[in-house]
């Protein structure tokens, strides 16, 4: 009798992002076509707004903590040190956190909770396939790490760092384009307010 075996291939992350777009259309709906019910009182739209950008701001900061890190080792090492100490996948929560920032700043609590959901699931999806790959590669190495350091969630207390982090430039300006799609979620939030009050299309009040 055979028994299945993990391939020893890295998870396709074309796949990933394609999944990450196509929660994007799911949701442009509502996007579009909802006006948050805040809108009329300003000074809590003002709220929801200035946290929405640090939440982004924030997701930015954080991804570039993690490729500091990272580099181009990705799926070459089981990295254990800086944000990988206390979570074994920062890159996916900093990026859940910029999602939940862009629903922020539209103003919608439903926004928020609908977009941070579908894109963490996604993300969580991925870091599941991903950590088949490197169970299979790295062995009780990884086994060992995963018991010790939650998937996504961090751990602060975790925290370890070596004194100097050498870093992938390439990886570095790939990552920077990257984050220039959160900082461009800004004046796209922006935008769609801007249209909203005007009337220049149809809405529904969301909350």
């Amino acid at each position: 009798m055979s028994t299945a075996t993990v391939p020893h291939t890295p998870v396709n992350q074309q796949r990933r992002i394609a999944a990450l777009r196509i929660a994007f259309v799911v949701a442009l709906p509502l996007i579009l076509f909802s006006k948050s019910v805040w809108m009329d009182q300003h000074w809590v739209f003002e709220v929801m707004e200035v946290t929405g950008i640090a939440l982004i701001i924030l997701a930015v900061l954080g991804r570039f903590w993690a490729v500091l890190y990272i580099g181009a080792r990705k799926n070459a090492v089981v990295m254990q040190d800086g944000p990988y100490s206390m979570m074994r996948h920062p890159l996916y929560l900093f990026s859940t956190i910029g999602v939940a920032g862009f629903g922020m700043m539209l103003g919608s609590i439903v926004l928020t909770l609908v977009m941070t959901a579908l894109f963490f699931t996604i993300l969580s999806i991925t870091a599941s396939k991903e950590e088949a790959f490197l169970r299979a590669e790295f062995g009780p190495t990884y086994d060992a790490y995963a018991a010790r350091v939650p998937r996504i969630i961090p751990r602060p207390s975790l925290f370890r760092t070596e004194g100097e982090v050498t870093f992938n430039v390439r990886t570095l300006r790939v990552n920077l384009q990257d984050a220039l799609v959160f900082l461009a979620l800004i004046p796209l939030a922006e935008a769609s307010e801007m249209i909203k009050d005007y009337g220049l299309i149809p809405t529904f009040p969301l909350f």
